[in-house]
């Protein structure tokens, strides 16, 4: 795998060297190598997971939170109806997710995920159909692990066909979780040589371990047990590569390459097959017993006619590396599903919302905007004050990181539900559209509609979720997760830049009590990530109370304990 490093990684690479020179007085040559290979990239750089889709945060309702396994088809229909008929579909939400426990406890006889016969009987893509028939779109949720968090079946080794199973049903938002995940071995297998061979024909092509050009620490090491005597070994946690660059064949077409290996290493291998630049196959090797000096692991893999190249790899040195491209993998496969269905049957695609839902236990924000649309970076949220505050503290200082099409996820919303106070509630709202974070409520919105079918609009709850101009500071086309720019530990000043050369401005008091609170506009639009221009008056409107005013400088207002204020703030 090819190795990349910016000047900053360059940069602390030296600055390391340094300190091992200093503090262990070690040879300057060793010092140099354990630096960099502490610093190497682990998986390769890639564009940007671009599917279309999310280009703002996406906002929706789950099943989740509330509801947890105890779900059904009526339930996800009416909560749907309930999304239309309250106004929450005006005003941006538009996913009715299914998470755990909508499926049955096996696949059918194609390998394929099915619903619960009986909390789903007539199954997901007819719920797909009545959901979008009301102007709205159905998610839906595995685990990137070989069972779900509730045991069910996963899609941990089920990529390809999940993804296709979903693109044929018509979901557009997939939740992928982590439980029950099996690491990728950070183990290369050790390769004597590899065999191309004409699918149907035993006339095999050879390439011995001498042939290979190596990198890294991969070497040839002599094995009296082989036929050949030789083997490359030094594959394993992404230390070194081996390539065969004269792979020759007279057509295009598929063949059966075969990795030939030395039976040493009694536990599970990985590999990745690079051929030709472009396609990476994946190798997974079993533990073997050495009955056998000799095994082989086959795959089929494309190539072209003439000469090819086939790299042999294991990128994997981490638990983070090991996430990073399973999470990938699965994305790869979403896109792939949603493009090949809308070819095949001659209709729009329609592109799946992809969230990662790790937990942020393998720091997804430096990896997710190549693998999928958003990103989980914290533990599960519960109803109560103390996890809203935990979860917005690891949140909010990872802005550097959110973009359109590609978001920090603090968890779904609590609004409504716990004993979170109704300040508490509005504080909570407030800080997910600040962060520019997905709004997936997960109250009960069937309680917003009343016996005699009318919208409780005097319902608190439904008062925070519809308030249409702080939404807009969610969903501002920007694309600008907030910056904290002070705190004190108890009050907190955030500032986001908006698509309209103004920014939105909020004071949260983490404190029990009412405190005052301050700031200066001068100061905020002299940073270079706000666009708002200089000027001597300024117009201030506080989105709770629509309060309006105007400053030549200074914004200052008294903020209740558990409490924000959040004002929208532009030149005159």
């Amino acid at each position: 795998m090819a190795k990349f490093f910016s000047a900053a990684v360059l940069a602390a690479g030296a600055a390391a060297a340094g300190k091992l020179l200093k503090d262990k007085k070690i040879a300057p040559v060793d010092a140099a190598k354990r630096a960099v290979n502490s610093l190497r990239l682990t998986f390769p750089v890639t564009e940007k997971y671009d599917n279309g889709a999310a280009l703002t945060p996406p906002m929706g309702w789950s099943s989740w939170n509330l509801f947890r396994n105890k779900i059904n088809e009526d339930l996800i229909y009416s909560t749907a109806e309930a999304m239309k008929k309250s106004g929450l579909a005006d005003c941006g939400y538009q996913y009715i997710n299914l998470d755990d426990c909508w499926q049955s406890s096996f696949r059918d006889e194609n390998g394929r995920l099915q619903g619960d016969f009986v909390s789903f009987p007539n199954g997901i893509k007819s719920l797909v159909g009545k959901v979008n028939a009301l102007g709205l779109k159905l998610g839906i949720y595995s685990s990137n692990g070989t069972l779900t968090c509730e045991d069910l079946p996963a899609s941990l080794g089920h990529e390809a066909v999940d993804a296709d199973t979903f693109a044929e049903w018509g979901i557009e938002y997939f939740k992928y979780d982590f439980c029950h995940n099996s690491v990728i071995p950070s183990k290369a297998p050790i390769i004597e040589k590899i065999t191309v061979t004409d699918i149907g024909s035993d006339a095999e092509r050879e390439y011995l371990a001498e042939d290979a050009v190596l990198s890294g620490e991969a070497k040839v090491i002599e094995d009296a047990s082989l036929k050949s005597g030789k083997c490359i070994t030094g594959l394993s946690g992404n230390s070194g590569a081996c390539e065969f660059n004269n792979v020759s064949v007279e057509k295009d077409g598929v063949y059966i390459l075969t990795l030939c290996l030395r039976k040493k290493i009694n536990s599970n291998k990985y590999a990745e097959i690079l051929v030709n630049g472009t396609d990476v196959y994946k190798a997974d090797v079993p533990a073997t017993k050495s009955f056998t000096a000799e095994g082989r692991h086959q795959i089929k893999v494309y190539l072209k006619a003439g000469v090819n190249t086939v790299k042999i790899y294991n990128p994997v040195a981490s638990r983070r590396d090991s996430a990073a491209i399973q999470y990938t993998y699965m994305g790869k496969e979403l896109k792939r599903a949603t493009r090949e269905y809308a070819e095949k049957n001659g209709v729009p695609e329609k592109p799946i919302v992809y969230s990662i839902c790790e937990w942020g236990r393998n720091f997804p924000w430096q990896w997710g905007s190549q693998a999928g649309n958003l990103w989980r970076t914290t533990p599960d949220i519960r109803p109560v004050w103390s996890s809203v505050v935990g979860i917005y503290e690891l949140n909010v200082i990872l802005d550097k990181y959110a973009g359109s099409g590609s978001w920090n996820d603090p968890d779904m919303l609590e609004v409504g539900n716990g004993s979170l106070t109704y300040e508490e509630n509005k504080s909570h709202f407030t800080l997910w559209c600040m962060m520019a974070a997905p709004l997936i409520l997960g109250n009960d919105i069937r309680d917003f509609i009343l016996s005699d079918g009318t919208v409780d609009k005097d319902n608190r709850t439904y008062q925070i979720l519809t308030n249409k101009e702080i939404i807009a500071i969610d969903q501002d086309i920007l694309g600008v997760q907030c910056k904290r720019i002070r705190t004190n530990g108890a009050e907190d000043i955030l500032v986001k830049p908006l698509s309209d050369g103004s920014f939105a401005l909020c004071f949260f008091n983490k404190a029990g009590s009412a405190t005052e609170m301050k700031c200066s506009v001068k100061d905020i639009v002299s940073r270079s990530f706000v666009s708002t221009p200089y000027a001597d008056r300024y117009s201030v409107r506080e989105l709770w109370s629509g309060e309006e005013s105007e400053t030549d400088d200074i914004i200052r207002s008294d903020v209740n304990g558990h409490g924000v204020k959040i004002f929208k703030v532009r030149s005159i």
